[in-house]
């Protein structure tokens, strides 16, 4: 863990982010450092996914800003004004922050190999001898050594998720997002994504994860925070929000979860 003084990897300040004339994020400030893994909790259209989605500028935001290693997402500074950058400059932007979703999302007609050599290739520029290697190592870390040859429908969702892992991590992001990363999963198949995703958090990867699974939350969180109607409204260590959270919603949520 990094000394107190130390810049937080991610700075999040002001969020602002409405559907029409639905808010979805109401003033969202969160700092996290190097190495943190922070658990976001809160009932459903809470903003928890909306928050994820803001942070690599898939959904851009209405007002305030998210930093990343000191540099905004999705902006530049000129003449004294942010101004939106171009699809190409936020992809190479967005490669720095990984991020594994509900549903997967591998391309159905590529092999594991293909997808998880996609975008280093096309990205970064990456030969594909040194990217193939790479995803074969990284295949082994989550436990698909093997199954490079395999297509997604051969493939449980679980083993789905940790190729997603996988492709995610084939980017040398500083950050990985997981949205719900389990939710889609049968109950059997759970633990082990959870346990590749102890495995990177053991291993120094800052991570913000959106989940429902307390236990893991309570044995892998840095911090855990606690949304809703799009604000913060209880954050802290683990132990210290689940045996006394001070806000009555988040009572009431974490009565009914655990």
């Amino acid at each position: 863990m990094t000394e107190e003084t130390t810049e937080p990897l991610v700075r999040i300040r002001g969020l602002r982010k409405s559907f029409g004339t639905h808010l979805v994020l109401d003033g969202v400030d969160l700092d996290i450092r190097l190495g943190e893994v922070t658990v976001l909790l809160g009932p459903s259209g809470s903003g928890k996914s909306t928050l994820l989605r803001t942070i690599n500028h898939l959904e851009r935001p209405d007002a305030g800003f998210v930093q990343v290693g000191g540099g905004i997402i999705g902006y530049r500074y000129r003449n004294g004004r942010l101004h939106e950058l171009g699809n190409r400059a936020i992809t190479r932007q967005r490669a720095r922050v990984g991020m594994v979703f509900q549903q997967f999302n591998l391309f159905p007609h590529l092999t594991v190999l293909d997808n998880i050599v996609e975008a280093p290739i096309a990205v970064h520029g990456v030969p594909r001898k040194q990217a193939a290697a790479r995803a074969r190592e990284l295949l082994e870390r989550v436990g698909l050594a093997g199954r490079e040859g395999s297509y997604p429908r051969q493939l449980s969702g679980g083993q789905q998720q940790r190729v997603a892992i996988a492709r995610a991590l084939a980017m040398e992001p500083e950050l990985l997002l997981f949205d719900e990363p389990t939710s889609a999963l049968d109950p059997e198949l759970v633990g082990e994504v959870l346990a590749v995703m102890k495995d990177l958090a053991d291993s120094g990867m800052t991570m913000i994860v959106v989940t429902h699974e307390i236990g893991f939350a309570r044995e892998v969180a840095d911090t855990m925070v606690f949304l809703d109607g799009g604000r913060i409204i209880e954050s802290g260590p683990p132990a210290e929000v689940l045996a006394n959270p001070r806000h009555e919603r988040a009572r009431a949520f974490l009565a009914a979860v655990l």
